[in-house]
């Protein structure tokens, strides 16, 4: 029933006089970070689905580079048809906006709220052949011995890893090198390979990893334990209530999008964010499922900017 709800919503959102959409044109969602990060799964786990629902070829795009600033610049950039789609996350929307005097885009302005994909819970993880710590209370031990001699890699410069390695540094009083890559993939492979020892990011593309026992999880920012890693603590658990919050990805469109295109495709992905298939593959990688309406989502991007600015503000992160 829920299903041929949502189904009716999409075609009436479609059926209003004077507007127009090319369905024999694919819809393209870009991805403002390269392929197999936490942003990415996000974003091609809806894929099918949607084609499915809208009647639409749907094609993902990977335009990775500055935070995440390339992508969404071009998602701004165009034309507002209903057929260009980007997904936001925490860093495009939040953290970029708070630690960047100049962007090539206008979190605000440049765009329009369609949804809410998935709330994604964050790590911190060790490689533990490099840095044998035991536990969270074993790595600030070492790190206060060692000031300053262990890097931290993250998904790049200004993104929310790195905002959550500033502020376990800040709410530990520990000192470590940040080391920035262009997206999670890259990051991943060189905790991997050791050349990095500790690692922060969205829980995604680390738990096949701290899985296989290649990686160590720590501590998680969740409201409580995750039941795929029952035996990590949460940051809040620890003593550390500031670092507990989670990411988020989500959908926008540009700005000049109608929003009868826009709620087609929220109606369309909230359908598909039920749908039980979807659902285990996203709670498999540590995702968890959302769908709000454009409004909610609009108004929480606003929430997050003026959040992260007071975050930026407290650990000192001011970027060129």
């Amino acid at each position: 029933m829920q299903r041929r709800h949502a189904l009716a919503a999409i075609a009436a959102a479609t059926a209003l006089p004077g507007l127009s959409l090319a369905q024999d044109k694919p819809l393209r969602i870009v991805v403002p970070f390269p392929p197999g990060g936490a942003t990415d799964i996000a974003g091609r786990s809806l894929q099918e689905p949607l084609q499915r629902l809208l009647g639409q070829t749907v094609v993902i795009e990977n335009r990775a580079g500055a935070g995440g600033s390339i992508g969404m610049a071009e998602i701004a950039r165009a034309a507002g048809d209903g057929l260009t789609f980007g997904v936001a996350t925490l860093s495009t929307h939040g953290v970029n906006p708070a630690v960047y005097p100049k962007l090539p885009y206008d979190p605000i302005k440049d765009f329009v709220g369609v949804t809410e994909i998935v709330k994604a819970p964050g790590i911190i993880v060790v490689n533990p052949q490099v840095l044998p710590v035991k536990d969270f209370a074993d790595l600030v031990k070492y790190l206060k011995a060692n000031p300053g001699k262990i890097s931290y890699a993250t998904p790049g410069t200004g993104t929310i890893g790195h905002m959550w390695g500033e502020l376990f540094k800040s709410a530990t009083g520990t000192s470590m090198v940040h080391i920035p890559y262009r997206g999670a993939g890259p990051a991943l492979n060189d905790v991997l390979g050791g050349q990095v020892p500790v690692y922060f990011d969205q829980v995604a593309s680390s738990l096949p990893h701290v899985k296989s026992g290649k990686l160590k999880a720590l501590a998680v920012s969740w409201p409580a334990r995750l039941d795929v890693l029952a035996d990590v603590p949460t940051y809040a658990e620890l003593g550390y209530k500031q670092a507990n919050d989670a990411s988020w990805f989500g959908l926008v469109a540009p700005a000049s999008t109608p929003a009868p295109l826009v709620l087609r495709v929220q109606q369309a992905v909230a359908a598909a964010l039920k749908e039980p298939a979807v659902r285990d593959r996203l709670a498999a990688q540590g995702l968890y499922p959302s769908g709000t309406t454009p409004a909610d989502f609009s108004q929480q991007i606003v929430r997050e900017i003026d959040k992260m600015k007071r975050v930026a503000a407290y650990a000192k992160i001011k970027l060129d």
